[in-house]
């Protein structure tokens, strides 16, 4: 490929060849087929056509030039189910190429699939939407293996893994254990991580493969491996909607986590269909690798931004997308971000679908003139529906994600006060670390796929034996560890922003201390649901909390003018800190947040009012009489409490 003439990108290229039409790829409808790639250099275009993934071709016809750029070919036929792949001449060398702009693919993705994506429905998709919009957004990453790969799910061997655990009902019509959990948590999304079609597993292998799936091949395909038959280029389809089907059926939304800056392997079906566009490179032309994956997708360039925004609409139209999860969001533009948010918006009304992302990448790249990068230094750049998430939030309360010894403020960290009260006000006031438009823009959270497990991290540091002479148990259930996840989970369920919370972390999910699990072995990164059982008090407080935060308008404001009903911040000694939240109900209610991260209790005198306790360290949804002006109210060492006074 190296030898091959790549495009020389500039603006005036652009102008030429920019293609503002969404019917590339291989449309099936009426008993006609039609071929349309976008590939502005080739001086010549074929399509071969096969009966499955693996034969040999039967036919191969060439495609017309058009302008801009655009290949074509008419066939008066339906080819539903046929499968095809491009031949491109560039510079006189014949490249073979799958369609990157495909919508069905066979095993593995090395050929594409002509679809009538009307014949991949389930029964009733029609009529699927999701449940209404709640007041609050909290947010469940769930990876599609994790889910239901462990025995004790309740899924039957065929289906673990798969999408189809997701739509699995039991003999009597009732859903399984892993299903009735998170159905009960109160969570109002599941963020999917990658279910593109990726590169990291054989999807004809083994079933113990495991990827976390970060390595993109056919952007607007299914991952195969998740399916009951890979070689079948609609039963990917079909699953993958039945189980989005599923979930909204069981009262949740669904995120898509997407991974528009690097695909699997720079020789890309991209890369073959136009070489040189697509990708980043410095002025020797070497790749750039801001990704640390081997290659940038060229965020800025048009047909690059076409490319996403098409795939991110085909997504939310085609298969009932209600929200997407940016992976290294930094690698994207600001320009490129609020685009998206402004079509989602047009297209489904304004808010209806989530847009987040990562506000860093992993090292640098060059961008286009007149672009910025979609990083937290420029978050006051992105529209106000473009969330980030906070990075500062969570070490502030667990500690550095990447040093698993070194302590946040639940854990024994010094000097975390001051970081905390600017994240319970949703970081809009008092710091310039972070400097949002408003707190829609702060995704709070405490963990996530990558790094350490809260739990795990908290066991590495805050071990039984300081010495180290006994290794981390991470499968005992401490008392002390359950305080402090319970006050971590305290904290960022009260702080001003939306919330996000890995799948697991309700049961104190443990990957036995491996802190980058990509490809670790299922037995690793699988949910344990025997674990769900025996953590269940756990469970219950994060299911209060849900309760809790729902309830509580003052928490769930996003608007600009949010952080102005916090009032009374106060640091009251090492490791505890209060203030007061404006609730701005009728009869003047007001919380009163405290959080204690010392190993004393601490005794709070209240302020004018009568007071009822909400929730503490033990109960997070409750109402206990606190008492009235002057009483004191005694907060546990390691514990959160919130008061709400009810009447002025």
């Amino acid at each position: 490929m190296e030898a091959i003439k790549r495009i020389q990108y500039n603006k005036e290229f652009d102008t030429a060849y920019r293609y503002d039409g969404k019917d590339l790829g291989a449309v099936c409808t009426g008993g006609r087929t039609v071929f349309k790639l976008w590939s502005p250099e080739a001086e010549r275009v074929e399509v071969s056509l096969y009966r499955d993934d693996a034969s040999e071709a039967f036919e191969t016809r060439p495609l017309s030039r058009g302008a801009q750029g655009v290949w074509s070919l008419s066939v008066e036929e339906d080819l539903h189910g046929t499968f095809y792949d491009y031949t491109v001449q560039i510079d006189s060398r014949r490249i073979r190429t799958a369609d990157p702009y495909a919508a069905a693919c066979g095993c593995n993705g090395v050929r594409s699939m002509a679809v009538d994506l009307s014949r991949t429905d389930p029964e009733g998709f029609d009529r699927d939407c999701p449940p209404p919009v709640q007041p609050e957004q909290i947010v469940y990453e769930l990876h599609v293996k994790d889910f239901s790969y462990d025995p004790d799910s309740g899924i039957p061997p065929e289906y673990r893994g798969k999408y189809k655990a997701f739509s699995f009902r039991t003999a009597d019509g009732s859903p399984p254990f892993c299903m009735e959990h998170l159905r009960s948590l109160g969570v109002t999304h599941v963020q999917l991580m990658p279910i593109f079609d990726f590169g990291s597993v054989d999807e004809a292998g083994d079933d113990r493969q495991f990827n976390w799936g970060y390595d993109p091949v056919n952007y607007n395909v299914p991952e195969g491996s998740y399916s009951t038959n890979p070689s079948d280029g609609t039963a990917r389809i079909r699953e993958c909607k039945e189980m989005i089907q599923s979930l909204h059926r069981s009262g949740l939304r669904v995120v898509m986590d997407v991974v528009y800056n690097h695909t699997y392997r720079w020789d890309s079906w991209l890369e073959r269909s136009a070489p040189g566009y697509y990708y980043r490179r410095w002025e020797d032309g070497t790749l750039s690798d801001g990704s640390a994956c081997g290659n940038d997708v060229a965020a800025g360039r048009a047909m690059v931004d076409n490319y996403i925004v098409n795939s991110v609409l085909y997504w939310a139209r085609e298969y009932h997308i209600d929200g997407f999860r940016f992976d290294l969001m930094g690698l994207l533009t600001v320009e490129l971000m609020n685009r998206i948010r402004r079509e989602l918006d047009a297209a489904f009304g304004p808010g209806e679908k989530l847009v987040y992302g990562e506000p860093w990448g992993a090292q640098e790249t060059p961008l286009e003139p007149d672009t910025h990068p979609a990083l937290k230094r420029c978050v006051g750049m992105l529209d106000p529906g473009v969330g980030v998430f906070c990075d500062l939030t969570r070490d502030a309360i667990k500690g550095d994600s990447f040093q698993e010894t070194l302590p946040g403020f639940v854990n024994g960290g010094e000097g975390f006060e001051q970081t905390i009260l600017y994240a319970a006000g949703g970081w809009q006031e008092g710091s310039r670390e972070l400097e949002p438009n408003s707190c829609s823009q702060v995704v709070n959270y405490v963990s996530a796929h990558d790094n350490f497990t809260l739990w795990d991290k908290l066991v590495m540091s805050l071990p039984e034996d300081p010495d180290g002479q006994l290794p981390a148990d991470f499968n005992k259930l401490r008392t002390d560890l359950l305080e402090r996840n319970k006050l971590a989970a305290f904290i960022y369920f009260t702080c001003q922003g939306m919330l996000f919370m890995q799948a697991g972390e309700e049961f104190g999910r443990t990957k036995l201390g491996d802190g980058n699990s990509y490809c670790s072995p299922p037995e690793i990164n699988m949910l344990c649901w025997d674990r769900a059982r025996r953590f269940e008090a756990l469970t219950d407080y994060y299911r209060e909390l849900t309760r809790l935060r729902k309830s509580l308008p003052g928490l769930c404001d996003k608007s600009p003018a949010a952080a102005s009903r916090l009032t009374a911040r106060t640091i009251h000694r090492p490791g505890t800190v209060s203030f007061q939240v404006q609730e701005g109900g009728p009869q003047g209610e007001q919380l009163l947040i405290v959080y204690n991260a010392s190993p004393e209790a601490f005794a709070l005198s209240l302020p004018d009012g009568r007071w009822t306790v909400r929730a503490d360290g033990q109960q997070a949804d409750q109402r206990r009489p606190a008492g009235q002006a002057g009483g004191q109210i005694t907060v546990s060492p390691y514990s959160g409490m919130l008061l709400l006074r009810e009447n002025g």
